[in-house]
């Protein structure tokens, strides 16, 4: 699904790229939507590259690694960073399609079947990264239009405060 017509994120392609002609409580509405949509699919994300590790720990074969095993290879990060809240990221219109993800729980019966589940999971972890990629740019693009009017009257930002 392309969160172009998403209804969860309010709106159509044209909406994204017509910013000004929202309300500013629907362009932070829209805005919280992308958010949140990026907090899902970092999720997801996420338990792609568990799912890789697993299977590489394991040479492909399910079941393969103790107890021990598994909440090392869950446990490290292999790069030591942690997550960043944001990037200003730049992707190509228009939003790619999420994966299919039935095969996160696929178990592999051997070593060839999950050299098969690897590729399949690091394509979905590819499609996953530039529709997060996309999602920081449209994030990205509302947060400078209200940047925008928030310079141009700086009242409108109390309006955001609870009463």
């Amino acid at each position: 699904m392309s969160i172009s017509d998403d209804p969860r994120l309010g709106g159509t392609q044209a909406e994204a790229h017509d910013l000004a002609g929202l309300t500013l409580d629907e362009l932070r509405g829209y805005r919280q939507r992308l958010r949140d949509e990026e907090d899902r699919i970092s999720y997801w994300r996420r338990l792609v590259h568990a799912r890789i590790d697993v299977l590489d720990a394991s040479g492909g074969v399910e079941g393969s690694l103790s107890l021990d095993d598994l909440v090392r290879v869950l446990g490290d990060t292999g790069t030591g960073r942690v997550r960043q809240a944001l990037h200003r990221v730049r992707a190509a219109e228009p939003l790619p399609d999420l994966p299919a993800l039935d095969e996160v729980w696929t178990v592999p019966a051997d070593a060839a079947s999950g050299a098969q589940a690897r590729e399949r999971l690091v394509a979905a972890e590819q499609q996953l990264t530039r529709y997060r990629s996309a999602l920081h740019e449209r994030i990205d693009a509302a947060t400078a239009e209200l940047v925008a009017r928030y310079r141009q009257d700086p009242t409108r930002a109390l309006s955001a405060l609870p009463h």
